[in-house]
This record gives structure tokens, C-alpha cells and sequence, in this order.
């Protein structure tokens, strides 16, 4: 880039900054309510429709998958959150039905939205993403007001019936003391001749934007929600004085935005008081003996499990309880979802080492399933392939598990196990140790299992995540593996399958029907090839009479997509797909002695050896290093005997 493109960029944002906001009489604002009401909305109505405009998809019409997820519940997308938050679309959901009822001034617009989940589950990343959607964002206020109140309020009320019916909108709360005296003591009531401005909020500029953190019993001070009394003008001024006001509190800051409360509950509940008029009546005590403020504003908190659990033990904290809705954030319990979240952060971050394939899945596999409760319907990996909306294959059928039955066994699942914090830091970990300039599944695993080792405190815990680990991911990891390397060991491996797709169909069609087939050559007609069918099925365990239902069952699907007009391939039904997979593997007699150096290779061997790194490079994403490391670890784990 030249001289010109730096001063271009350069002008061109200052241009952007210096866009003029409105500045006008309070008559001249009421022109601007009346062209577009949407400017005096209430906060909750504002933030819902700044992440609606955003966009709004319906899951099922976009992903078919996500069907099975979900079990047909219509659960919405809302695009502000989707390329940032992975497996959240139940959380999403609720929050923004929260919204959506708040902006209908429904009673969740005087209730805290509560989210509520393990370390490391996304509450903090999800109420920053919130308070992002506001900034830059603008809305309008009575010059000098210290409280930013709706110009609006300067409306008395017995005009105020009139004035919503004119400009098609509610109008609520009562000036600030601050406002107040000056229309009093300045303005001799005419409240036409105040000025109004229009602000952006800011969270780093407080303009709108604010949050509490937890503080101790020793340093809590309710000045830092509500403001306090400015010491040096008590010389000046009475104490019932509004100018002596400094309204520089949370609740002053967050009004007409967003007010969050860190770890609310590690807060004495003295402190968290002004909660309960915030909400129910929509008003905040002012410092000393002045009048009530009027707060219009979305009050975020968050918290963990043990601090909910200890907050509403305690009987008398009831009036705080009941003005909360609490929303549950949990643990992704979805594999492909949690793979997409270590494939983000990496991609912020400046390693530049290649991260091999099935890594991440790997990892994500262990931390799923420690987040999962054993359950008497299936084991744990069948039971994380049906959460992730995979079809799980046993004896040639697909496992008829209801997806809905599993999670109904356990209310708060994902509330507790591997967080996402310590596969990211594993993963780094991983990075950091490698001299190779990559890491695979193999390294990963390693580091993990060192990491339970040294950083999980519970001993049962830390003895049953090495135990999934070493026999559950491991295991399915090799059997990942095995497949990677069949396909690339087979020329054409695609053209074969589907060969043989076509093949077997052709077949089972005409044994359901008790037909014979006719020969595309020479027209003869044929019996169907038993044997045929019998070498696909028997590689999946489909022996005996099972097989009769084994090929009427394809059959009626086959026919089914047909008849919805999609497309047939071998991936099209689960059950045949993994027969033809496993036909093709056990087919492969020389795989073995090639893939195992420490068997003489022949010339031939040599270059069946080179291409299937050729395609493990140009085809699946390793670098040549990465291919040759899992080569050897697959001839060391998977063909012992060979």
C-alpha cells in the first residue's frame, strides 16, 4: 500500500466519525418520533431489534441434520450469533424469547436475565457479544442529563394520553432530580425550549453500557450502581440540592442499554438490593435524600452453578429470585459444534504450526463425552454420534434411539465436565511443545491425558476421563483411521463404492420384488447374485434371515428418495454405505505390508506407498510429515499381527 491508500483510509474513517447526530429543540425531536417512533423504543426493544436486523433464518429449512438435533423443535438462527457461537442455538433461542416478550413490555421487561452455567461454557462471551450489538448504536437524550433519560418523560402527564395517540407510541418514567430542577428553577416549566441530543453507545466511552463486578463484603459501595453525592459542592449547595448529584452508578450509566452484573452472586445480597426496585418498579434509590430515578434498562448477570445453588437456598433472598429468569448455558454437547470452536480460536491465534487432520475432532470427542451422562439405552460414543445427529449402525440397521428420551434422563447435562478452556489450552499446549512444526491426534491425545493428570483435582473424575480417553476415543480413532487409509490405499475408491452401490441395489430390488435381473450387455435374464449380496452384508455381521430384511429395508428407502425426487449414491442409506466401506476394507490384503515399514517393500510397494501419501496430502489435508507420522502409528496399532 502507497502514501495515498494509508491517508485514504485514514479520511475516509474520520469522515464516518464526524457524521452529524442530531441536535435540536424538544419540539423538533417530537417531528423526528413522529416520521419514526422506533427512536423512543424501551431497551428491550431496542437490542432485540438490533440483533433481529441482523437476520433470522429457521434451522430446519437450512440444515436437515439439525432436525434430528433438535427433534423438530422450531428452533430459530439469529445471524448476529451464528459465526460466533457454536451448538448455542437453544441458549440463543431462549435469550431472545426473553427479549422478544421484554419488548412486548411483557413481564420479563422487569425480570434479570440470568445466565447460568460451568466455567468456561460462553455466559461472559455471550453477554459481550450482547453489549457489542449496541455500540455504535445511537438513541436520544435531554442535553445534560446526567441520567440520559427518553426526552419524552418531559411530557406532564396529563398530556401524555394525547401525545402517545399523536405519535403512535407509550411514553413512560419521570424525568431525572437533576432535569426536574432545571425545568423548575431555569426553564419556568417550558420544557419545549430543552434541547435534545442523540449519543452512541459507547461501553469504553459508559454511555449506556455498563457493568458491576463481584466485590467483597469490605469494598461493597452502593455509590458504584446508583452514583453518590458530590462532597465539594455540599459547601455550595443544600443537601436535597440535585446538583449535588453525581449520577455516575451503573444504573445511571446503563440506562436505555444494558447494566451487567459479573459473577452476580458473589455479591453480599445488601448490595444487590436495588435490584428488586430496578425491575418490578423500574426505578433506582438516588444518593442521600433525593427522589427515585426511573431506569429503563436490560440487566444482564451471570453466575456459576455452586453460586445459584447456594444464592437460592437461602430463603430469605426470595424477592431477588423471583424477578429472575434464569436460562441455563451449558457445555456443547455437539461434536461437529464443538469442533468449529477450537477451529475459531485457532484461527485467532499465531501459531503457525499444521494441525493435522481428525485433531480437533478428537479432542472435541473427548470433551463431549465427558460432559455426557452414561445412559442404559447405549453407550457413551453411540450416544454422542446421536446428539450429533449422525445415524448410528448396528447390526446392519440403523440403533432406533430417541434422540429426546436421551436428554430427558438427565435435566443438566453439559453442566459439568471438560471444559472448553482446557482442550484450548491442551491444544496450545500441543503447539507450543511441537519441534515438528505439527501435531496430530496422536500428540494430542498425549497432552490431554498429561494435562488430566497434573490439573484435574478429583481423582474419580480425572480415573474416568483417562478411561475415555484411552478406551473410547483412542479406540474410535483407530477405526477412523483405518478408514482414511483404506480409501487412500484404493485407487478410485468413490467409482468402486459406487459400483458397487449400484450393483448391490440392482440385486436386493429384484429379490424384494421376486424378480429376476436382466443383463445390461447381453439382456439375459438372471436370478439375483446371492453371493454378491451376502459378501457386502456379511462385512457388517448381517447373517441368516436377517438378511431378507436387511435388503427390503434398502429397498423402501431407496424408493422413498425416489420418490422425493433426491439424488441415490452409496452414501444415500447409512446401514448399506458402512457395509460397502467395510466390503472395500477387508478387500485390501496388501494395505498392511504396505503401510508397515518395517516390511520389505517392493518396487510396486514403493510407489502404492507414495501415492497414498500423494492423496493423504492433495486430498485429506496432511503435510507429508504429518502422513508419515500417522502412517507409522497405524502400522504400530492397527496391524500388529500383519
Amino acid at each position: 500500500m502507497s502514501k495515498k491508500d494509508f491517508l485514504k483510509l485514514i479520511q475516509d474513517q474520520r469522515k464516518k466519525a464526524k457524521k452529524k447526530k442530531f441536535k435540536g429543540t424538544f419540539v423538533e425531536f417530537l417531528e423526528r418520533v413522529k416520521e419514526n417512533p422506533e427512536i423512543a423504543d424501551s431497551a428491550h426493544k431496542k437490542l432485540y431489534d438490533v440483533i433481529v436486523n441482523s437476520g433470522v433464518s429457521n434451522m430446519l429449512d437450512s440444515d436437515s441434520r439439525k432436525s434430528k438435533i433438535f427433534d423438530n423443535d422450531n428452533i430459530k438462527i439469529y445471524d448476529y450469533f451464528k459465526d460466533e457461537f457454536f451448538g448455542a442455538e437453544r441458549v440463543v433461542s431462549k435469550i431472545m424469547r426473553f427479549l422478544k416478550s421484554a419488548a412486548a413490555r411483557g413481564e420479563e421487561s422487569r425480570q434479570v436475565l440470568l445466565l447460568m452455567g460451568p466455567v468456561g461454557a460462553g455466559k461472559s462471551a455471550i453477554t459481550e457479544h450482547i453489549k457489542k450489538s449496541l455500540e455504535g448504536e445511537t438513541y436520544f437524550h435531554i442535553e445534560g442529563d446526567p441520567q440520559k433519560g427518553n426526552p419524552l418523560q418531559l411530557i406532564p402527564r396529563s398530556l401524555r394520553e394525547s401525545f402517545s395517540e399523536m405519535l403512535e407510541v407509550d411514553i413512560e418514567g419521570e424525568i431525572s432530580p437533576v432535569v426536574r430542577y432545571e425545568l423548575m428553577k431555569e426553564m419556568d416549566g417550558k420544557y419545549e425550549n430543552f434541547n435534545v441530543v442523540e449519543t452512541s453507545f459507547s461501553q469504553r466511552g459508559r454511555r449506556g453500557i455498563a457493568s458491576v463486578p463481584p466485590m467483597d463484603a469490605n469494598s461493597q459501595d452502593i455509590s458504584v450502581l446508583i452514583g453518590s453525592e458530590d462532597i465539594s459542592k455540599l459547601d455550595l449547595y443544600s443537601e436535597d440540592d440535585p446538583r449535588v448529584l453525581s449520577l455516575n452508578g451503573a444504573f445511571n450509566v446503563g440506562n436505555r442499554g444494558i447494566v451487567e452484573f459479573i459473577e452476580m452472586f458473589k455479591n453480599e445480597i445488601e448490595f444487590l438490593h436495588t435490584i428488586i426496585t430496578a425491575t418490578q418498579e423500574k426505578r433506582v434509590p438516588s444518593p442521600g435524600k433525593h427522589d427515585m430515578i426511573y431506569f429503563d434498562g436490560v440487566i444482564i448477570a451471570h453466575c456459576n452453578e455452586s453460586e445459584w445453588n447456594r444464592f437460592q437456598s437461602e430463603h430469605t433472598n426470595e424477592a431477588i429470585l423471583d424477578r429472575v429468569v434464569k436460562i441455563n448455558v451449558p457445555y456443547v454437547l455437539e461434536l461437529d459444534q464443538e469442533v468449529k470452536i477450537y477451529e475459531k480460536l485457532l484461527s485467532r491465534s499465531k501459531f503457525d504450526s499444521h494441525v493435522a487432520p481428525h485433531t480437533l475432532k478428537v479432542a472435541s470427542m473427548f470433551s463431549v463425552m465427558s460432559r455426557l451422562k452414561p445412559s442404559s439405552k447405549c453407550d457413551l460414543l453411540t450416544k454422542m454420534k446421536i446428539y450429533n445427529g449422525e445415524e448410528v449402525i448396528e447390526k446392519g440397521r440403523v440403533k432406533k434411539v430417541d434422540i429426546k428420551d436421551l436428554r430427558e434422563e438427565f435435566n443438566f447435562e453439559g453442566m459439568d465436565g471438560i471444559s472448553t478452556r482446557f482442550i484450548m489450552k491442551s491444544i496450545d499446549c500441543a503447539l507450543s511443545d511441537s519441534e515438528k512444526g505439527f501435531i496430530t491426534p496422536i500428540s494430542i491425545m498425549d497432552t490431554i491425558a498429561k494435562n488430566c493428570k497434573e490439573q484435574l483435582v478429583d481423582e474419580a473424575f480425572k480415573q474416568e476421563c483417562l478411561k475415555i480417553l484411552q478406551e473410547v476415543v483412542r479406540k474410535e480413532y483407530l477405526r477412523i483411521l483405518e478408514n482414511e487409509i483404506a480409501k487412500a490405499f484404493i485407487a478410485a475408491y468413490e467409482e468402486q463404492a459406487q459400483s458397487l452401490f449400484e450393483t448391490y441395489l440392482d440385486n436386493a430390488e429384484a429379490f424384494a420384488m421376486r424378480s429376476r435381473l436382466k443383463d445390461k450387455i447381453t439382456n439375459e435374464e438372471m436370478e439375483p447374485d446371492e453371493k454378491f449380496m451376502s459378501t457386502i452384508e456379511e462385512s457388517i455381521g448381517i447373517v441368516g434371515s436377517s438378511k431378507e430384511g436387511f435388503r427390503s429395508d434398502v429397498t423402501a428407502y431407496m424408493f422413498a428418495k425416489v420418490r422425493r425426487g433426491e439424488s441415490l449414491d452409496y452414501r444415500s442409506y447409512e446401514p448399506l454405505k458402512e457395509a460397502i466401506e467395510s466390503y472395500l476394507i477387508n478387500s485390501v490384503k496388501d494395505m498392511a505390508r504396505i503401510v508397515t515399514k518395517t516390511k520389505t517393500r517392493d518396487d510396486k510397494q514403493k510407489k502404492k506407498y507414495n501415492e497414498m501419501i500423494k492423496t493423504m496430502i492433495d486430498d485429506y489435508g496432511y503435510t507429508e510429515d504429518s502422513a508419515e507420522e500417522i502412517l507409522v502409528y497405524a502400522s504400530n496399532n492397527l496391524w500388529r499381527d500383519s
